[in-house]
């Protein structure tokens, strides 16, 4: 900044930055890495040296906009305005800067898709989830969420017969056995630890159904927040494995013949002090109205990927119809009982899983919540059953990511949300991944997404 003269002014230095550099120096950090994810929902990201943090922290680290028509199999698609030509910036929220236990001398910041003057750019999720948040609370709203991840645990190895790579697991423990704790117990604590040093409070952890499955739950959190913690999450879970000669997929089906991975979504909706889903809310029944109104176009986003509609079955406790129920663990949204005295009811949404942008997913039930107030929208009665077991009477979801994508093109809130770069930029992305796959055999489909979740 100049003066009238022209004479250069030196600006105030920022607390949230020096606190940064401080910390970096302190902690011995050499590199700090600034992560997004993209439309295929792949963690990516640059990393800048200590040396040039201060100045990276204000200008970002230059970006080709292509890199948003990536799609997971690192295959380029053609979307407009996002090919050779042009460049946007990564630029790191200070507020989310941790240092990595698991990878010593590195710290993460989550990071925003930004233009070069430093105004948002049309592609960036974390902006889209930020604008969600905002219009949420400009009806005097807060959504308070936490993903509830499952993994498998194992080895990464070849196949015997040449095929691509294969994940082995850990062991093949019963679901909640005794002994799959004490299987996975040197991991599990070092990764508890790691999410704790983050920032990230544990709240629960059990081996789960599938051969070397775990499941590790982290604390609510304002939205924003949650899906960061999300992202962190899932570099920690891989990143400690890498550490202890592992590997931790997080893929919706990384081994076919196993209980699948989820991420279902918990919810609660506020106002002022007072959870709004407590009690007999009509504000819960509209919300859930909403969610179930634009349920088969938000699977496309909350289940994103291929891989995803090998766990979406009936009977798998993955939920496969549109309908809502209490403590009903089949239906797409369970009304979830509270713990205790002091405990808060909340919505859990079963269709998602770790291979969604968590920041376009969340974004997107925000507003489709949002539109189930707004419209006052009937959710219909709850189901009291497996609703498996009543046939026709419920609707079914997208069998295939194909199907999602053909309910997500047809949605026009959705659409209208996502505008028009980004909207056609994840629909390019997916519906390449859709068509790469169908030419390929099992194997290929379960080897890349074990790799890329």
């Amino acid at each position: 900044m100049r003066d009238r003269q022209g004479v250069a002014k030196t600006q105030p230095p920022d607390p949230a930055v020096q606190r940064i550099l401080e910390r970096a120096e302190i902690e011995g950090i050499e590199l700090i890495r600034f992560l997004y994810v993209d439309h295929g929902g792949v963690v990516r990201g640059k990393a800048v040296s200590r040396s040039r943090l201060a100045e990276r922290l204000g200008t970002g680290i230059g970006h080709t906009v292509a890199m948003m028509a990536m799609n997971m199999l690192d295959q380029l698609q053609e979307v407009e305005r996002m090919g050779p030509v042009g460049e946007v910036r990564i630029v790191p929220d200070p507020a989310t800067y941790v240092p990595l236990p698991y990878a010593p001398g590195a710290a993460a910041m989550l990071s925003d898709l930004r233009r070069q003057d430093d105004s948002p750019w049309e592609a960036c999720p974390r902006t889209f989830l930020k604008d969600a948040v905002a219009e949420l609370a400009a009806e005097g709203y807060t959504l308070v969420a936490a993903f509830e991840p499952e993994f498998t645990l194992g080895r990464r190895l070849p196949d015997p017969a040449g095929g691509p790579d294969r994940l082995v697991p850990l062991d093949d423990s019963l679901c909640y056995a005794a002994t799959g704790f004490d299987t996975a117990h040197d991991y599990t604590m070092k990764l508890i630890r790691a999410l704790e040093s983050q920032g990230l409070r544990v709240e629960h952890y059990h081996p789960e159904l599938g051969a070397g499955q775990q499941e590790l739950s982290i604390r609510h959190a304002p939205a924003l927040r949650a899906a960061d913690n999300h992202v962190l999450l899932r570099e920690s879970v891989r990143g400690v494995a890498l550490r202890m000669a592992m590997w931790a997929s997080l893929a919706p089906k990384p081994i076919a013949d196993q209980a699948g991975n989820g991420a279902h979504l918990h919810m609660s909706l506020w106002r002022e002090s007072r959870n709004v889903f407590a009690g007999d809310s009509p504000e819960r029944g509209w919300f859930i109205g909403g969610l179930l109104a634009h349920l088969p176009a938000l699977v496309a986003l909350t289940c994103g990927s291929v891989n995803s509609f090998r766990r979406l079955a009936p009977r798998m406790w993955s939920s496969a119809y549109v309908c809502h129920g209490p403590d009903n663990r089949e239906a797409a949204v369970r009304i979830c009982s509270p713990l205790g005295e002091t405990g808060e009811p909340n919505l859990e949404l079963k269709p998602s899983d770790s291979s969604a942008n968590p920041y376009l997913a969340l974004g997107a039930v925000i507003h489709a919540g949002l539109d189930g107030i707004r419209r006052k929208l009937d959710p219909g009665e709850p189901a009291e059953a497996d609703p498996d077991t009543v046939p026709g009477r419920y609707p079914r979801l997208p069998g295939s990511l194909a199907e999602a994508l053909d309910a997500l093109e047809a949605d026009e809130l959705l659409m209208e949300a996502l505008g028009p770069l980004r909207r056609s930029a994840y629909l390019a992305v997916k519906r390449s991944e859709a068509a790469a796959f169908k030419e390929r055999d099992v194997a290929y489909e379960l080897f890349n997404h074990l790799r890329a979740f």
